[in-house]
């Protein structure tokens, strides 16, 4: 059999992450673990490094339904966050998403009262620099935002969100050009900003265009996922 094309057991886990997320948003079922469902442990280093690429979007369900996390998906998120830490030197993305991890786990998740610690320590908690997205232009700022789609959730408040809520219109362009580019991530993860921050122009046609790039790339659970997170939001949105 050829595995010249095989995934690496790394992209296999984040498929599969990815997968029982958007099942989990689909169905609105919190109670079930995403990561007992995919396989992952707290003590599986490639499901941890999965965990780590997901990031916060591995509770995502119980963010947007506003239930309580299953502890195992808990206990797996808090373990990708303490194993992977930014390095120093690592792009802004990367501290930015690594924060929105912790943000998430204290919001969702808080330690028992007395705890020796708390959770995802140690950490620095401090928001990552945002200045960079104020310059950035459109097409970048698209890019380094469809990355950070995770953040894009409600009542979540950061520099990056009041960025996307400041550059809405860039946003639009951006997500216009990702869809015309074939580039479904990149439009999904636009799309999800644009349904969790209003304020994109009429004439854009969001829903038609989650619609199509959900029939085109949706073979990604990623953007499946993101396409799914937007539809949710914007339901809120207009009740």
């Amino acid at each position: 059999m050829d595995q010249t094309h095989a995934p690496s057991p790394l992209a296999g886990a984040v498929h599969d992450l990815a997968t029982e997320v958007v099942l989990a948003l689909r169905s609105g079922d919190h109670l079930a673990t995403v990561c007992g469902a995919a396989g992952i442990d707290e003590e599986n280093r490639t499901g941890i490094a999965a965990a780590r690429v997901i990031g916060a979007d591995l509770l995502l369900p119980s963010v947007l339904y506003g239930r309580h996390p299953h502890p195992g998906d808990v206990a797996v998120l808090d373990r990708a966050a303490r194993e992977f830490p930014p390095k120093p030197d690592a792009p802004a993305a990367t501290a930015w998403s690594h924060w929105h991890m912790i943000s998430t786990l204290r919001r969702m998740a808080p330690p028992n009262p007395g705890a020796a610690e708390v959770r995802g320590a140690p950490v620095t908690h401090a928001e990552p620099d945002a200045a960079w997205l104020e310059e950035a232009p459109w097409q970048a700022f698209t890019h380094q935002l469809s990355v950070l789609a995770p953040l894009a959730v409600p009542a979540a408040p950061s520099a990056v969100r009041r960025a996307a809520a400041d550059r809405a219109v860039d946003l639009a362009r951006g997500f216009v050009r990702a869809v015309r580019r074939r580039d479904w991530l990149q439009a999904a993860g636009a799309g999800r900003w644009l349904a969790a921050i209003g304020g994109e122009p009429a004439t854009l046609g969001l829903e038609r265009g989650l619609d199509f790039t959900e029939l085109m790339g949706g073979h990604d659970p990623r953007v499946a996922l993101h396409v799914r997170a937007a539809r949710l939001m914007a339901e809120a949105r207009a009740q």
